[in-house]
């Protein structure tokens, strides 16, 4: 009898090797970010996507079963971490809690935004109120980690313990932390948002397509986060797949933008593209005018760019938003000093004015937008003149999900 009960607990019923437990782990981990990233995000909370009903529910089971999260908070948190991103009210921005306090403790953070009523009436509207999401996923959260808890015992004996722990830890690491934490402090920007939003990878494998948190923050309710051809969205892929088999319809996918040439005047296709795409513009005007600028300026100064210090260069691309005040005046004083670097940067300052003011109404925006291309193309500038061409013809490509 005490052979069995030993025998149980150093194997549980499978008795399986190492090969076995660690694939068994990856499987389920990755299904449960599955369900954060397809159900809770892209479904639940930015309507990018609906599923089969069957399949809906299965997303909803795995992220009750594997991490006791509720539909409803989640989805009131990260809606309201859009509204608020980078302010005192973000429930998780490095910018106000310091990355360390995101990356570790993330989910401590979560829990507090949680359980504010008020985020949640307003932010956690058009979720699940079924009979079960009522009776046994909102008032009896924790009863799905400790279903997990008893079977992985059952499985693997007292690995099983180990396998739970590293469940339960998985999406608060990987999602709470790295996502919301590194994910607006480090990695590469494809748009100029007007939050801290970085790509940490341009392949969205290991966390179900979340690497590309930029493009996201660009596009919210885009149900595909891949927007450049080097880049990878595996949850992308699964919707794809789902799709196929009539189990996923997408709602939304961000618009492609398209360059129409010999464009002479602004006109309500160019107003479309830039109300749609003002983060890509902005990143456009960075990439075409102010980084030649730099060179440019480096080269008759007879130094490589790499001597104008690089905190300088990324803050130049959002008008130095994020900076304090020394590092503001610092780069005020470094524009002051380069007459077309000063000249490229107001223009840039006019030109997200202009961007602005969609809400005045198109005629408002239109003028704005051919008096400062007309003025752009006086410049002298070439950088400037050529970016002020381009600009005249944008337009939405038709949309190819």
């Amino acid at each position: 009898m005490l052979d069995t009960v030993l025998n149980f607990l150093n194997g549980g019923l499978l008795q399986a090797g190492w090969l076995f437990k660690v694939i068994y782990f990856l499987i389920v981990t990755q299904l449960t970010i599955f369900a954060v990233t397809l159900y809770l995000h892209r479904s639940a909370c930015h309507r990018g996507v609906d599923f089969h009903p069957v399949v809906a529910h299965v997303l909803r089971f795995w992220s009750w079963v594997s991490t006791g999260m509720v539909t409803r908070e989640w989805v009131a948190v990260h809606r309201k971490h859009h509204a608020k991103c980078e302010t005192e009210e973000d429930p998780h921005s490095p910018k106000i809690f310091g990355i360390n306090a995101v990356l570790w403790k993330g989910v401590d953070l979560y829990r507090v935004a949680s359980l504010e009523q008020d985020t949640l009436e307003k932010y956690g509207k058009g979720c699940p109120d079924d009979w079960i999401e009522r009776h046994l996923y909102t008032p009896h959260a924790y009863w799905g980690p400790t279903l997990t808890f008893i079977v992985n015992i059952a499985l693997f004996g007292i690995w099983g313990v180990a396998i739970s722990a590293l469940q339960m830890i998985w999406i608060p690491f990987w999602a709470a932390g790295v996502v919301n934490g590194i994910g607006h402090w480090w990695g590469y920007r494809n748009f100029e948002t007007s939050d801290m939003a970085t790509n940490l990878s341009p392949w969205g494998v290991w966390i179900g397509g979340e690497e590309l948190h930029n493009n996201h923050h660009a596009f919210p309710s885009s149900a595909k986060f891949a927007l450049r051809k080097f880049e990878v969205d595996i949850g992308w892929a699964v919707i794809c797949v789902l799709r196929k088999f009539g189990l996923a319809k997408v709602l939304r996918v961000a618009p492609t933008l398209d360059v129409r040439p010999n464009v002479q005047l602004p006109d309500g296709e160019t107003i479309k593209a830039l109300v749609s795409h003002k983060f890509e513009v902005m990143s456009d005007y960075f990439r075409g005018v102010i980084a030649p600028t730099l060179h440019e300026d480096a080269k008759q100064a007879g130094r490589g760019i790499a001597g104008i210090p690089r905190a300088l260069r990324r803050a130049l691309g959002n008008g130095g938003r994020w900076l304090d005040e020394h590092s503001r005046q610092k780069m005020l004083a470094a524009i002051e000093h380069r007459p077309t670097l000063r000249t490229v940067c107001d223009f840039r300052a006019r030109l997200a004015t202009v961007l602005e003011r969609n809400s005045g109404g198109a005629e408002a925006m239109m003028n704005g937008l051919t008096d400062w291309c007309r003025e752009a193309e006086a410049s002298g500038i070439h950088a400037l003149a050529s970016f002020a061409a381009r600009l005249r013809g944008y337009a939405l490509a038709p949309v190819r999900a």
